[in-house]
């Protein structure tokens, strides 16, 4: 059990650094750092305002008395050393998916109401990339007022590239040593131990773009669509609309279809309505569509038929993970042919090589192709590793719970080092109010009083890690 004195001790600093952190977490907030490839440059991988918010953030470390670095735009890091260069690390990312429609809140303002922060990346993630900065400083301050340094160096690792391709992880790895322990404050308590593998492919049509001129839905390949839209040749009064699809008059004899639906994170996909697959439905109950186009819509029909993959035969799971996930991610109409996005999330019993063998079965079925665009395999560390219970023993003496490590379908940095896990601090005990959106949906918050006693939880479970003996 965690000294009562030190909790009180942590609890006090947390009160008096608290409206620096939520200051620091404005001026990220307020960087639209959305990858844009198409403007990257040297020293500037991931485009401008992704390296913006890179840049800002080891700003604000090297501010917080932290040795920081940025490394030529794909990573960033800020240390403070300690008596072995062996790490105890943390990683958070800066870089955020785009804002999507649906905002109460402007996106890129931090908005403070009813105990509550909103606005983009708050919880995902640079809300809890704050937080690991200022559980360091914690611990700096310590190292400056008592002169002795801690037996492992503490560091900082800046992502900046966690939600497209985590190039920025894949080059940090071959440019420095792995960490000890690493967690990533960029999921949910009580600390993932495992992930599914992922898996996300391209289905292309031949060219046939007909009746319908064009078709684009969904912002990002990992998420649930929350709204699509579709041009299609046809007459505006023959066509009703629905509780979720307005049907208005466009120019020269096209009619805009536009589908509401509800967005998830491809992981936890229950419960979403993809606006995609509404469209898809739509488009076949009142022919829209040549034949050549019907052969591919009934192709998304058995994409957007389920969200466990039993419509394109893939469904499984095993003792370790939940259910395989699928879902169709983004949709697009690109010189006269049509592409969707579909991302997969699997456990041990199926490879990505049946996955890709299955659906590429039905793909040619259908005179489409499929292009695998990423596969990552199911990963797991030991739930009772001694670093592993120090940190989920410092989230039951905080909450007064008995949970255990878990896995999950989504992909975070931790499945790339050696030992660790995904840390907090999203915390289904303790739900947010309904007006409060999740990461990637709009409205993206998260509570202040939770932000507070995750951070508890990270300084107090950074002390157990420094004692251990890696």
């Amino acid at each position: 059990m965690t000294d009562p004195d030190i909790k009180d001790q942590v609890r006090a600093y947390v009160d008096s650094i608290w409206e620096d952190a939520v200051r620091d977490l404005g001026t990220l907030v307020s960087i639209r750092s959305v990858e844009d490839l198409s403007q990257a440059e040297e020293g500037k991988p991931y485009g401008p305002e992704s390296y913006r918010a890179l840049k800002a953030a080891v700003d604000i470390a090297g501010r917080l008395g932290l040795d920081a670095h940025d490394c030529d735009g794909h990573i960033g890091y800020a240390d403070l050393p300690g008596v072995s260069k062996r790490q105890i690390a943390m990683i958070a990312h800066t870089d955020v998916v785009p804002e999507g429609t649906g905002w109460t809140y402007d996106p890129f303002t931090l908005t403070r109401k009813d105990g509550m922060l909103i606005g983009r990346g708050v919880l995902d993630d640079k809300g809890p990339f704050v937080l690991s900065l200022y559980a360091a400083k914690y611990y700096a301050d310590q190292v400056r007022r008592t002169g002795e340094p801690l037996p492992y160096t503490l560091r900082v690792i800046i992502g900046n590239n966690e939600e497209t391709e985590m190039a920025d992880v894949e080059w940090y790895l071959e440019h420095f040593p792995q960490p000890e322990f690493c967690f990533s404050p960029d999921a949910n308590f009580p600390l993932i131990c495992g992930e599914k593998g992922g898996y996300s492919a391209t289905i292309r049509s031949k060219a046939i773009a007909d009746v319908i001129v064009s078709f684009e839905g969904g912002t990002v390949g990992n998420a649930v669509a929350g709204e699509a839209t579709a041009l299609v040749r046809a007459q505006s009064s023959k066509l009703p609309a629905t509780d979720r699809i307005d049907v208005e008059d466009a120019t020269d004899g096209l009619v805009r279809l536009t589908a509401h639906g509800v967005g998830a994170h491809a992981s936890t996909p229950q419960g979403s309505v993809n606006a995609i697959g509404l469209l898809v439905s739509y488009l076949l109950e009142h022919g829209l569509c040549s034949e050549a186009e019907r052969d591919f819509l009934e192709l998304e029909a058995l994409v957007f038929g389920s969200t466990d993959g039993s419509t394109l035969g893939i469904a499984a799971s095993d003792e370790l993970f939940d259910p395989l996930t699928c879902i169709g991610g983004t949709m697009r109409t690109v010189d006269g042919h049509f592409e969707q996005t579909i991302d997969s999330r699997y456990p041990t019993s199926i490879t990505s090589e049946q996955i890709t063998e299955r659906v590429g079965a039905l793909c040619r079925a259908h005179h489409c192709e499929l292009t695998v665009d990423l596969d990552m395999v199911p990963w797991s560390t030991d739930p009772s590793s001694d670093a592993i219970r120090a940190c989920v023993g410092t989230y039951n003496e905080y909450t007064g719970r008995k949970a255990e490590p878990f896995t999950i379908g989504g992909g975070t940095y931790a499945r790339h080092f050696k030992a660790g896990g995904a840390f907090g601090p999203n915390d289904p005990a303790f739900p947010l109010p309904d007006w409060v959106g999740a990461e990637h949906s709009a409205d993206e918050g998260f509570s202040e009083e939770q932000f507070k006693r995750a951070l508890e939880i990270y300084i107090v479970s950074l002390g157990k890690l420094m004692a251990l003996d890696f």
